[in-house]
């Protein structure tokens, strides 16, 4: 038998009359017809759920097991560990430079403020530590600089 007479057949089931069984006798019942669609020709269906299609065949050809599992937690571990020695060993972070030891006494421009005038005189030097140098050595309660004021500093 092929598929087309396998539809056929189907086909001329579902003409057939039915029989139904009712106080003890058989009568004939119509068969049932779908609903005609409401929807009008050309117009979109409706879908219940997503309408994304989900491949249910597996995208692995091997399961992954618990040693290969362990394995990769052992290797990330590793990695983990090399970067943190290499961070400490000073391979990731640049050399830091020292604050110069050498003073100078210099004028504030008009319009700098105390970290203007550290990375002036001391371009290679972390600011911060240098403003705090200024401050220390000027005695300084604020960073307010007025236009023309000496400063003893740290220069490079």
């Amino acid at each position: 038998m092929t598929l087309i007479d396998d539809r056929e057949t189907w086909n001329e089931f579902e003409r057939a009359p039915r029989l139904e069984v009712g106080g003890g006798h058989f009568r004939t019942v119509s068969p049932t017809r779908r609903p005609q669609s409401r929807r009008p020709a050309g117009a979109p269906m409706n879908h219940r759920g997503t309408g994304v299609l989900v491949s249910r065949a597996s995208h692995r050809r091997r399961p992954i097991t618990p040693v290969t599992t362990v394995a990769l937690a052992l290797v990330a571990a590793a990695i983990t560990l090399w970067l943190g020695l290499v961070a400490q060993s000073g391979g990731v972070s640049g050399v830091e430079a020292e604050i110069p030891s050498r003073l100078a006494v210099v004028q504030v421009h008009s319009g700098e403020s105390l970290q203007h005038v550290a990375q002036r005189v001391a371009p290679d030097a972390p600011v911060s530590e240098v403003v705090e140098r200024i401050r220390e050595l000027n005695k300084l309660e604020s960073v307010v600089l007025d236009a023309g004021q000496t400063l003893i500093a740290p220069v490079a």
